[in-house]
């Protein structure tokens, strides 16, 4: 296995491990969730099952409706769907709840970020995107829709559901909202992977070693 290959393995789990841990936190905090963390808890509440693995179930669900937009799943995708609901429910077994404004607005503060850096170390990994995030974009290829109004539009829904359902919706859930693109924006530079080197492929003949000119300095490989 190739160093590179090695990086971007460890940084897709690390980066779900923190995004788990950071929606944990987020929990335990008490100030309101993200948007499908809402949704989540309002199932667990109903359910009987615990937060994570209502997140489990629910990325499974979501990874489903990629069949008729003819999505392909990655490695991260559903990597994705199983390592953030048990880092989670990990994350509250072992934090316990915070009460009082001047425990819950810093833990909630960290949670955020963390959640921000957590979003640039695995997508940073390139190995396909989370179940709700090929939805949006699934949906956006079908429809033609802009980005914007998709997710706006599916998180608006996913939202409403949750509360009325009894999930968590205050102060903590409009900060997420806020904070949550500058921070991904951010932390996509600070985890961005070079490009593994290229080797050059040794020519077959003497006639191979001669280079057209306005030939590129180097070859793009697929991913």
């Amino acid at each position: 296995m190739s160093s590179h290959l090695t990086r971007r393995l460890l940084q897709l789990y690390a980066g779900l491990a923190l995004y788990g841990i950071s929606s944990g936190l987020l929990v335990q905090a008490g100030l309101g969730l993200e948007p499908w963390g809402v949704l989540h808890q309002g199932i667990a509440r109903h359910s009987g099952l615990s937060i994570g693995v209502v997140s489990i179930i629910v990325g499974a669900a979501v990874l489903l409706l990629w069949i008729p937009l003819r999505q392909r799943p990655g490695l991260g995708t559903v990597s994705n769907v199983f390592a953030i609901g048990i880092f989670m429910d990990a994350t509250i077994a072992v934090v316990p709840p915070v009460h009082g404004l001047l425990g819950q607005v810093p833990m909630a503060a960290a949670a955020i970020v963390c959640n921000g850096a957590a979003t640039g170390l695995y997508i940073s990994a390139r190995f396909g995107p989370g179940p709700r995030d090929g939805l949006m974009t699934g949906l956006h290829r079908v429809t033609g829709r802009s980005i914007r109004l998709v997710r706006t539009s599916l998180e608006v829904v996913v939202v409403a559901t949750g509360f009325l359902l009894g999930g968590s919706l205050g102060v903590g859930t409009v900060l997420y909202a806020l904070a949550i693109g500058p921070l991904a924006q951010l932390f996509l530079r600070v985890f961005a992977l070079p490009e593994p080197p290229v080797e050059p492929t040794p020519p077959s003949s003497a006639h191979d070693t001669c280079v057209p000119a306005g030939s590129p300095e180097r070859a793009i490989l697929p991913r």
